[in-house]
């Protein structure tokens, strides 16, 4: 591909293909990016759960499946125009956090089974919907999709930190060291994504976590028994667990799919300005046909909803590569350690500073894109008004989630979500004020 001087120009397009190696380890750079996300979901379900080593074990690996599995239909795109399945964009998919608040009380109620079953009734829900998505669409103006693009940089900031500091809750919470290693860790990154030859500064954020990883090996702070103690390979299976269907289930779901459905509609917005791709209604339809697919496929695994992954969209502007051949290798790779534990560990056990060097830069572009996208919107009154109070108000809320707890479940789910609450309120105030024309 001919290279353009732009220095924000990409290397390579949606359409384009990079050759095996390189897209084998850029494909593995977002699955490393993703994979603290990927496990998380099914660590706390398995906790709510009361599961055993082996079942959280199970859960984990089914979740690592599906997430491929949706990655790549997502991705490729999948079936005639009027229902396809897959926006065609590089998507890294996973397990939803959506879902937490409402799996609680699921689960309380009948288990896994029942956690499975809601998951599955429920996405018939964002299915159905994704055949409104043209008309949702009118209430998506720029001045609206700059503001969540910015606010969807902007609230994963908090996670970045608290992985930097070591992870929300841990007892070694943000020692000096933890910030050293972060602080390596983004130094390498910017330098080499900055100084570094083509070749070398695409893979930057890769090498940049490799050089931390072996850091903390060396300080100590990577449990190698663990590595060790993982067998090598595990065959994929159908749900071990059991599935329950009742709509009683599926009703506190409800909410967690809307929430989906308005975070990936501005998802794939994001994914569509970084790859320079200009969208089309049915494309962003198709994505969120995507993530109600794999929400239905995934309980068959034993996995629960999926969701686009908002945090890789960082590593296509830094990257320089959209090409969605490189987000199916990492599907592909996802499948891969979903059938070998000891691979899947040797991810699992990396120091949360290592990623969390790495997120600050990735989050940070992302913010910087939706930045880019408001400064081509007229900075009028009413403008104004919708950035501010959505950006605000996704903010307070990223910051003091406990604010909506008080709230009925159904309004409580839809602003649990600070990039839901501040994409909602953005809707509301575009509808609201009318344009003043002179």
């Amino acid at each position: 591909m001919e290279e353009n001087t732009n220095q924000l120009s990409l290397r390579y397009g949606v359409e384009d293909s990079p050759k095996f190696q390189e897209s084998a380890l850029l494909g593995l750079q977002n699955v490393v990016t993703a994979f603290g996300g990927l496990v998380a979901v099914p660590l706390v379900i398995a906790g709510m759960a009361g599961s055993s080593v082996e079942e959280t074990a199970y859960l984990i690996s089914a979740a690592l499946l599906v997430s491929g599995i949706a990655s790549i239909i997502q991705s490729k795109g999948f079936g005639p125009k009027t229902f396809r399945v897959g926006s065609g964009l590089p998507i890294i998919m996973g397990t939803d956090f959506a879902f937490i608040g409402p799996a609680q009380s699921v689960i309380a109620l009948g288990g896994l089974p029942a956690y499975f079953g809601g998951i599955m009734l429920g996405s018939l829900l964002e299915i159905f919907m994704s055949y409104f998505i043209k008309p949702l669409m009118k209430i998506f103006p720029p001045v609206v999709t700059g503001s969540v693009i910015t606010l969807m940089g902007a609230t994963l900031m908090s996670t970045a930190m608290d992985w930097i500091a070591g992870g929300a809750g841990a007892e070694n919470y943000g020692v000096p060291l933890n910030l050293l290693i972060a602080g390596i860790v983004f130094l390498l990154i910017v330098i080499l994504n900055y100084y570094a030859p083509d070749n070398i500064a695409r893979y930057a954020i890769l090498i940049g976590m490799f050089i931390g990883y072996i850091i903390c090996i060396f300080l100590g702070q990577v449990d190698l028994g663990q590595i060790v103690a993982a067998d090598w390979f595990s065959l994929p299976s159908f749900n071990k667990i059991g599935i329950d269907f009742n709509w009683t289930y599926a009703l506190p779901f409800l909410s967690g799919y809307l929430v989906t459905v308005i975070e990936s509609i501005g998802v794939v917005q994001t994914i569509g300005q970084v790859t320079e791709t200009d969208l089309e209604d049915g494309q962003i339809a198709a994505g969120v046909r995507a993530d109600g697919f794999s929400s239905f496929l995934g309980p068959i695994f034993g996995s629960g909803a999926a969701a686009t992954f908002s945090q890789n969209a960082g590593l296509i502007p830094l990257t320089r590569n959209a090409s969605r051949k490189v987000a199916i290798y990492a599907g592909v790779i996802m499948i891969a350690l979903s059938m070998s534990p000891k691979l899947a560990t040797v991810i699992s056990v990396m120091p949360l500073p290592v990623l969390g060097g790495a997120g600050i830069l990735m989050f940070g572009t992302v913010m910087a894109s939706g930045i880019q996208s408001l400064g081509q919107v007229n900075i009028d009154t009413r403008n104004l008004i919708i950035i501010a109070s959505s950006v605000g108000v996704g903010l307070g809320i990223a910051f003091r989630p406990e604010i909506t707890a008080q709230l009925p479940t159904f309004f409580a789910g839809l602003f649990s979500s600070g990039i839901s609450a501040g994409t909602i309120i953005a809707i509301i105030l575009n509808l609201l004020l009318k344009e003043k024309h002179n």
